[in-house]
């Protein structure tokens, strides 16, 4: 190969590379050389002269193979249907083959047009320059470059260009050759197309893929010409095959072909399954998880004739979503709609992929669920029937508990796999290895997606929002009128309630200011204006959902008709018993209202309402243009349209990693990133999720990690038990004896009133100790009796351990009334919210990150928190001094404090202001942080240099040409050194690492030279 080389010669030397020669021979990789089909008269994609042979050589009665071509020809002729479906309808006929009856009254027979056993049971040839003529007799005729040819049937199109011309060229003269003037008609049993050139390599597709959908192969090889290393990997007759028989979909509408990290984890799954061995797969949000269960499911369900597969969700749109991309494929679901009937499904054989919810595995109480394994156990409801293969999609949080415990129970003998798109952390690594197992194959994650070209890019943006107190004074006089009687324990609950940064931030005019926010956004974001693309709200609380939708509702602005709400919640009229207090509405019922008012305006319900906002969010954006969330829909929601998501909740780990993640699908040439918009300064958290989900270091859990687990949580939890026992029994020790319900409240309580009471303090302090050391026995207890023969408690030690449980508590809730301390909450919210919203005003939102040409990767990969290292230590004090002494401590030292020292926080306007300077102090605080951040980062990525020669234009060339004495020669010949010779996966790996270095040893005077360099370019992607 030699730069420049026409375009011819790339095609001679495929050719060679498959075939061996033009003999007509099969040699090369396994496939013969049918010739240049440029003169031929009558080229199609179905050649009899071809196919019958290979049938007749099989067995197949002559005029049966005859009537078997006919039936394929016709449905590949496609007569009145559209592409796809002729296209599906052959595929159809390739796997499962025809049904032909030889004569009357003789059994039909099946006649197969392909060895899908036995791939060197097939004749496997190229034809090149195939001359197909086009439907319009105007248009010129097509001449593919390579058509490869199973038994005479066209299944693979190679476009080939020369290597000075970008492979794009090709994808398009595919996409082209697809158009109903054209030879479209040659595509309907075309099952994979190709693209490719010396440099590029190849890129492949399903038909009528758009160029932005098409794919790289990626695999290890030690072939280091990137078109001759493809065709290796994907053209080997059993690859070929393989892809096509196990790895293709028609998905409502589109067909698709799997993705590189898609086949490589149901490859590894098929091992896992073989040896019925359960797992986690681990494959990054957006990188196509449903699809990896479904051919999973597909190949299971073909290989092993008892295997049935149940998938498990723990999310009402992620069941939908299951049951629709299984259906959408071809493959009947059985949608469990209660536990009932579930298990009715379990029990019939004829369902062999059914999908539930994991609540339905638990709804009944625990005593209930014993008794229906009991009645399963005893035959009174069908058992179970089948080798069962039980998916579970989002695993780190469906698989704990006793949730998962009676999955077992009701399933003993099935394989569990996990299917996650984040890590598992360690908080979740004990459970998830209890439960599944270790890791299948490799994770796949975030930026190698980003990499590949599977997801977007993130960029991010921090908002902030200043707040003021307008009047302390009011602020004062407002809550000591409504909290007039209340004990000093009673007052500091409630401030622990609302003097909160969460109820701050949540004030009425803050809230008015984001809506202001993203409708200018609305207005000024190209992607938005176009209608193209659209954004989620995550707010921080149902109410504050409804409170954001109804200030858009009423704003008049494009989003008034144009926004929803889709949270958890559905009316129901029950939740309002004990809510009317006669002091004005609250929390619960304001949603209520907000949800009833909707609902009744529109004429419809809840789960109507919701469906139809998020076809129309996916679907026609532009007529929906925003969702306000809390929970629902930042996870398993995939909607290519989401281009921004605004965030006023404080997130973390699993969650706030899938959250940004759903602006991250591709979405057309005018979607270039996701944006992400922070509004409570998160970006360490995001840099950390994302860290966490692009580094390995998650990677080294295995099955070796489960010994002894189970036994010593077991044990932890006796020991904390007995702690906890110990010490309630120690703060009883005082009470006068016989320690009965008068001398415990006297001890505890003041019955004449707090204010003549002289022990008051004294008797604060032991309700603080009280109500703590009580929930502790309860919590610890419940540890227990979720196992107590593993923490080897008996039947009446377990009853004992309950019953004075049960006394502790009922002590703990008497004291509470009888002091005076208990207060209902619920009288006070209005008020409290009145307050929040009239003394708390906001300013107009600022923008106070400068990382808008930085994406999250660039930030990830320089290692952006540790700036904070690099910090004026006068900025760092700060930023401690706040967190320690406010975000920390605030609520603690309000309950624990003011009993024994009322004047603490005794003004509610002081521990107000103390929140919102807070506020503010962070802000700046985190404004400066993030400046630093962008400056470190800038500076890394343009190098130490600011002047270039033109030839160093690359980050790692830079950074060669800054750490080479500036040589500009000594760095290029580095650079173009690394490039041909480095292999794929070089790092890490021995053998390919020796390899550069023999090469670089050539051009560098040391081995610290050597050293250097290799570190240096380890950091760099391009190499």
């Amino acid at each position: 190969m030699a730069i420049g080389d026409p375009e011819r010669a790339t095609q001679n030397r495929m050719i060679a590379q498959l075939c061996g020669d033009l003999s007509g021979q099969t040699g090369g990789l396994g496939w013969r050389y049918l010739g240049d089909w440029h003169k031929r008269v009558g080229n199609t994609n179905i050649e009899p002269g071809l196919l019958h042979p290979w049938l007749v050589a099989r067995g197949y009665d002559p005029d049966v193979a005859t009537r078997a071509i006919t039936q394929l020809q016709r449905a590949a002729r496609m007569d009145g249907l559209k592409l796809y479906e002729a296209n599906r309808a052959t595929y159809d006929m390739l796997r499962f083959g025809v049904q032909v009856t030889p004569g009357p009254g003789e059994a039909p027979v099946t006649v197969r047009f392909v060895d899908w056993d036995d791939p060197t049971a097939n004749d496997l040839g190229i034809a090149e320059e195939v001359a197909v003529s086009a439907k319009n007799p105007k248009a010129y005729n097509k001449r593919p470059d390579l058509v490869l040819y199973v038994n005479g049937i066209a299944m693979g199109v190679v476009e080939l260009k020369r290597s000075t011309v970008d492979l794009a060229e090709g994808i398009r003269q595919t996409l082209d050759n697809q158009r109903p003037e054209f030879i479209r008609h040659f595509f309907t049993t075309v099952q994979i197309t190709f693209a490719g050139n010396d440099m590029q390599g190849l890129r492949y597709a399903a038909i009528q893929t758009p160029q932005n959908y098409w794919l790289a192969w990626k695999e290890e090889s030690p072939i280091t010409l990137p078109l001759e290393r493809d065709i290796s990997q994907m053209m080997t007759p059993a690859r070929f095959l393989e892809l096509i028989n196990d790895f293709i979909l028609f998905d409502a509408g589109i067909k698709k072909v799997t993705r590189p990290n898609q086949y490589f984890a149901v490859k590894a799954a098929q091992d896992a399954v073989a040896a019925r061995k359960g797992g986690i797969i681990w494959q990054t949000q957006g990188s196509g998880k449903s699809l990896i269960m479904v051919m999973l499911a597909r190949w299971i369900r073909e290989a092993r004739p008892e295997a049935r597969i149940l998938v498990v969700t723990d999310r009402k749109e992620l069941d939908e979503q299951i049951e629709a991309v299984f259906g959408n494929t071809g493959d009947k679901v059985r949608r469990a709609k209660s536990g009932a009937d579930l298990l009715a499904a379990l029990a019939d054989p004829k369902d062999r992929v059914v999908s539930s919810l994991v609540h339905k595995f638990g709804r009944r109480e625990e005593d209930e669920l014993g008794s229906m394994i009991a009645d399963i156990q005893r035959g009174q409801i069908g058992a179970p029937v089948g080798e069962f293969f039980v998916f579970i999609d989002e695993a780190h949080r469906t698989q704990s508990g006793k949730l998962a415990k009676a999955m077992r129970m009701i399933l003993p003998d099935a394989v569990f796999i996990g299917f996650t798109g984040t890590p598992l952390l360690k908080s979740d690594k004990h459970t998830s290895l209890e439960v599944f197992g270790p890791y299948i194959g490799t994770p796949y994650r975030f930026n190698e997606a980003v990499e590949d070209g599977v997801v977007l890019d993130l960029r991010y943006e921090a908002r902030d929002i200043d707040q003021r107190i307008s009047s302390p004074k009011k602020i004062d006089e407002w809550f000591e009128a409504k909290t007039k009687g209340l004990t000093p324990v009673a007052k500091a609950t409630l401030k622990q309630r609302w003097g909160t940064l969460q109820r701050v931030l949540s004030s009425k005019d803050r809230l008015e200011q984001i809506t202001s926010d993203i409708i200018m956004d609305m207005e000024m974001k190209p992607r938005l204006i176009a209608g193209r693309g659209n954004a989620m709200l995550v707010a921080g609380s149902i109410p504050e959902a409804c409170r954001l939708f109804e200030i858009f509702r009423n704003s008049g602005s494009v989003l008034a008709g144009k926004c929803a709400i889709v949270t958890s919640y559905t009316r129901n009229a029950s939740e309002l018993t004990g809510e009317e207090s006669g002091m004005g509405e609250t929390e619960k019922q304001y949603v209520y209202r907000v949800y009833d008012r909707l609902m009744t305006d529109l004429g419809t319900d809840e789960e109507a309402y919701e469906a139809d906002a998020l076809r129309k969010f996916r679907k026609e954006p532009s007529q929906m243009k925003l969702l306000i969330v809390v929970s629902r829909l930042l996870t398993g929601f995939d909607a290519p349209t989401a281009t921004y998501i605004y965030i006023d909740k404080q997130m973390r780990d699993h969650g706030l990693f899938q959250a940004i993640c759903r602006v991250n699908r591709l979405d057309g040439d005018d979607k270039d990133y996701g944006y992400v918009v922070d509004y409570k300064d998160l970006f360490k958290n995001i840099e950390t999720a994302v860290e966490d989900y692009t580094s390995g270091a998650f990677d080294a859990f295995d099955a070796a990690d489960v010994a002894g687990l189970i036994s010593s949580r077991a044990e932890k939890a006796s020991e904390d038990l007995m702690n906890a026992r110990d010490a309630w029994f120690g703060l009883l020790d005082p009470v006068e004896q016989p320690k009965g319900d008068e001398q415990v409240l006297a001890y505890f309580s003041s019955p004449g009133g707090w204010e003549s009471d002289p022990e008051a303090d004294e008797k604060a302090r032991r309700r603080q100790a009280l109500y703590k050391l009580a929930g502790a026995f309860a919590r610890t207890y419940a540890a227990v009796a979720d196992d107590p023969a593993a923490s080897g408690v008996n039947d009446l030690e377990l009853a004992q351990y309950r019953n004075e449980v049960e006394r502790a508590v009922a002590l703990r809730d008497a004291v509470r009334l009888h002091s005076g301390d208990a207060v209902d909450l619920k009288q006070f919210e209005p008020a409290m919210r009145h307050l929040i919203d009239t003394y708390i005003k906001a300013e107009d939102t600022e923008i106070i990150s400068h990382l808008d040409d930085l994406s999250l990767i660039d930030l990830v990969a320089s290692k952006g928190a540790a700036a904070e290292e690099a910090l004026p230590k006068t900025l760092k004090k700060k930023r401690e001094n706040v967190a320690e002494a406010i975000e920390n401590n605030l609520r603690r030292l309000i309950i624990s404090e003011t009993p024994i020292n009322p004047s603490f926080y005794e003004r509610m306007s002081e521990l107000l202001k103390d929140l919102v300077k807070k506020r503010k102090d962070d802000a700046i605080a985190y404004a400066e942080y993030l400046a630093k951040i962008a400056d470190l980062i800038r500076a890394a990525k343009a190098g130490h240099g600011s002047d270039y020669p033109a030839a160093i234009s690359t980050p790692g060339q830079k950074a060669l040409y800054d750490n080479l004495g500036r040589d500009e020669a000594t760095a290029m010949a580095v650079d173009e050194a690394i490039r041909s010779t480095a292999q794929t996966g070089w790092r890490g790996n021995k053998m390919k690492e020796r390899m550069l270095r023999r090469k670089l040893v050539e051009l560098l005077e040391t081995e610290d030279a050597v050293d250097q360099v290799i570190e240096i370019v380890s950091s760099y992607d391009e190499y």
